[in-house]
């Protein structure tokens, strides 16, 4: 071979292999390729922010129904598919709509409350408040159950300052509602002591009806309590008339001394000593709702 043709094939030897190596130093990929990958997993990191950011502004409808313990997350989004429920009176069947707290939600017609309801029983002392007071530092019904519950329940009914007994707190909006119904009422026993003896002819005149201001009360039983004097009586009423019990005897003469309910509806004060609260079972729950 000639050095024409050495120096030939040496020069195009050193130009191919050369030539591949450049070709496999500068564009081997690898740092390409790291430079392509990055670009996706910025791109990835912004999405997740963007999707992490809406959470500020609402709650998924199926988790504000489920909340409420209509039904489980799955359903909703089936009831919600179906047109069941509504938001701000239009229908809803969008899966992942979110709503706010202020949204005014149903479903079937019914308000949902998007806090889980909760049903709690206090055996109330005398000298709380039922619903606070003009007076500064004074105590109310909402201080004994503090530490029952962090949602927003209300006390169903009222008990004077001075009166005692069962008293029923929840966040269900239709279930205070139903049970403060004058039609509906609710069974109440009471526990009254008078400030001096009742006549039993007075006792016949409550259970033919007393007519107060606001109109005639019945009421189901009065009677004196065994083995107890006669200033201390037991009566029961559905009556939701406010002071009822107070006004009764008043209009006979009587003032009440001592209030206590010992039944509300079908609840007791069964091993609930006074200023404790307990937690309704789902049976004493289903047991109201069908009042």
């Amino acid at each position: 071979m000639s050095r024409n043709e050495k120096s030939s094939g040496k020069s195009s030897s050193s130009r191919q292999d050369g030539g591949d190596r450049k070709k496999s130093s500068a564009r081997g990929n690898a740092p390409i390729k790291k430079q392509s990958k990055g670009k996706p997993e910025a791109k990835s990191t912004s999405k997740v922010v963007s999707k992490a950011a809406p959470k500020t502004d609402g709650i998924r409808l199926n988790k504000y129904i489920s909340n409420s313990g209509m039904c489980s997350r799955r359903d909703a989004d089936i009831f919600i598919a179906a047109g069941n429920v509504t938001v701000n009176g239009k229908p809803v069947t969008e899966m992942g709509y979110k709503v706010k707290l202020s949204d005014d939600v149903k479903f079937d017609g019914i308000k949902v409350n998007p806090e889980k309801p909760e049903y709690i029983v206090l055996n109330k002392p005398r000298g709380f408040y039922t619903t606070g007071s003009l007076e500064k530092g004074s105590k109310t019904v909402m201080d004994l159950i503090s530490k029952a519950t962090k949602g927003k329940v209300v006390p169903v009914g009222k008990l004077d300052r001075q009166a005692s007994g069962l008293l029923l707190f929840t966040n269900d909006g239709t279930l205070e509602k139903q049970l403060g119904k004058p039609k509906n009422g609710i069974r109440q026993i009471y526990h009254v002591e008078l400030t001096k003896p009742v006549q039993p002819e007075d006792l016949d005149k409550i259970r033919n009806g007393i007519t107060l201001e606001d109109g005639k009360v019945k009421v189901q039983e009065v009677s004196f309590i065994e083995n107890r004097p006669h200033n201390e009586v037991g009566i029961e009423t559905n009556s939701v008339k406010p002071h009822v019990v107070q006004r009764i005897f008043k209009s006979l003469g009587y003032e009440v001394e001592k209030l206590d309910r010992v039944v509300f509806g079908g609840l007791t004060k069964k091993d609930l000593s006074r200023g404790n609260w307990r937690v309704l079972t789902k049976q004493e729950i289903i047991n109201l709702k069908a009042l």
